[in-house]
């Protein structure tokens, strides 16, 4: 059996841009997305704290360092820029790994620059 845990978080990210008339998926700045184990196209939860949405989308890498994070396609009805974000990734483990499993947490500032990195 495998269960669905949380591997990592990017936590307070700040929406730069949405583009609705896109194929849909979230851009987010390569080196956020490194830090925070996250691959191109892995399937991500994005919740934003000014509103409340939730949805579920994938995630494709943006320019390394640019501080990018772009809402595209009908997700983009969902918020807009300047909201505070919470874009989640998950993992399956076994029930042995999930009893040692610690979540990376990145936290990002105003610009979208790592804060601080820390394991649930």
């Amino acid at each position: 059996m495998f269960i669905k845990l949380l591997k990592s978080k990017l936590h307070r990210a700040t929406v730069t841009d949405t583009k609705l008339h896109y194929a849909g998926s979230i851009a987010i700045d390569s080196t956020l997305m490194e830090a925070a184990g996250i691959l191109p196209y892995e399937s991500v939860l994005v919740a934003d704290l000014d509103n409340g949405s939730r949805l579920e989308t994938y995630a494709v890498p943006a320019e390394a360092d640019s501080g990018q994070v772009v809402v595209l396609g009908a997700a983009a009805q969902l918020v807009k820029p300047k909201d505070l974000i919470i874009v989640f990734s998950f993992g399956y483990y076994t029930p042995e790994e999930a009893v040692k499993l610690k979540p990376k947490v990145i936290v990002l500032d105003e610009n979208n620059k790592i804060k601080m990195t820390e394991r649930s």
